[in-house]
């Protein structure tokens, strides 16, 4: 059982901010010493994030927000791994921070050397067939004329 493929669409296809403070994608730049040439990009072709079944089961969501540390190489490097904003179930958390480690990014660069960085990156765990949980209007999309919700 994955993570709705809505989210996983939003996680694959965003970006991250420059600035630190405000993300235009999916995950927030956290730390970085001086400004980004290039930001790290999600390269991963499929997500690794999974619901626990007992959860899944009874159609429990949540959202988990992780602080990563991406080393020069563009891997996540599960020891700096945390859980910045927990989902109020600890499954749920423990899933997240566990699939973390499959993560793999392009890194950052500075003057076009690999660089490491820390962000913030959010994992929406939602079921297909739960409602939306609020603030969920985001994740609302338009393809070919039909409305896509969580």
């Amino acid at each position: 059982m994955r993570v709705s493929w809505i989210a996983a669409l939003l996680l694959v296809t965003g970006g991250c901010s420059r600035d630190g403070k405000h993300g235009s994608g999916p995950f927030t730049l956290a730390h970085s010493r001086g400004q980004l040439d290039e930001l790290p990009t999600l390269i991963n072709p499929e997500l690794p994030f999974r619901y626990p079944a007992a959860l899944y089961a009874r159609r429990v969501q949540g959202n988990v927000t992780l602080r990563l540390f991406i080393d020069r190489a563009g891997w996540v490097r599960p020891e700096s791994t945390r859980v910045e904003e927990p989902s109020g179930y600890a499954a749920l958390d423990s899933a997240a921070v566990a699939a973390s480690r499959a993560l793999q990014f392009s890194p950052a660069k500075r003057d076009g050397a690999p660089v490491a960085v820390s962000v913030l990156f959010p994992v929406l765990f939602r079921h297909p067939e739960a409602g939306a949980l609020p603030g969920d209007s985001i994740l609302q999309k338009t393809a070919n004329g039909r409305r896509i919700t969580p």
